[in-house]
């Protein structure tokens, strides 16, 4: 017999496969009534690189002496002011609720209700257009191009995430590509399939290539969800 799949023992959640805990949470934190209602100002003490996240981060320390991480926007800086609230300035970094941001303007991490801190266009170098507002919410353009509907109370950054040159930089060697696995708890060097042995997997043997259809259910056991699950068609897409 083979040994299991990696599917059928990531299944098991051994420490081998789980997901670290650890890492620094950056959002907004709580609405407090001073945003509400004018503008709280705050510092920029530090920009650092977290670990296991593509984000640049920046620790800001707050008008009552307490620090928060922010996810950086393109261009700030260390020592810069950044106002967060109803009345802040139309500039980058500053955190304002979608209600008060004009339309057309590029924002990132928006919540996606009023007060969680921040769930939307998180990425590095990634930003939505406000497109336009009708009663309580807001119209926004995603990265991906969808429109979505947001509460015009949630906050967002004016802006673009730091990092937009990220993907661009090559891996160059295995050693790189280990260390960003790693990082995310990540299994890697993976081997496909298809150059496995008939027992390791359901794609190995037969002269190595699949042999079979490699949709499979979204209900499939763990042995046999590999390949395309639950696909919505097969084959090389025409042109």
């Amino acid at each position: 017999m083979g040994r299991r799949l990696i599917q059928q023992r990531r299944g098991k959640a051994s420490s081998l496969f789980l997901a670290r805990k650890d890492g620094t949470t950056a959002g907004y934190g709580e609405l407090s009534k001073t945003q509400l209602e004018s503008v709280e100002k705050a510092q920029v003490k530090k920009i650092f690189k977290d670990r296991g996240r593509m984000n640049v981060l920046a620790e800001v320390l707050m008008e009552n002496n307490g620090r928060q991480n922010f996810i950086a926007a393109e261009g700030l800086v260390t020592g810069q002011e950044i106002e967060m609230g109803k009345n802040a300035k139309i500039s980058v970094g500053n955190v304002m609720p979608l209600e008060n941001i004009p339309e057309g303007c590029p924002v990132f991490n928006i919540e996606k209700s009023p007060g969680d801190g921040g769930v939307l266009v998180r990425g590095s170098g990634l930003y939505a257009l406000v497109v336009s507002k009708e009663k309580d919410y807001a119209f926004v353009k995603m990265p991906s191009g969808q429109m979505k509907q947001v509460n015009l109370q949630s906050r967002a950054t004016i802006g673009c995430s730091a990092g937009g040159g990220r993907p661009d930089k090559p891996m160059v060697k295995a050693g790189t590509a280990w260390h960003k696995a790693k990082a995310r708890r990540k299994w890697f060097p993976t081997s496909r399939g298809v150059k496995m042995n008939v027992l390791d997997h359901p794609f190995g043997g037969s002269a190595h290539h699949a042999g079979k259809s490699k949709s499979t259910s979204r209900n499939a056991p763990p042995g046999r969800k590999v390949g395309a699950i639950g696909s919505k068609r097969t084959g090389r897409r025409k042109r």
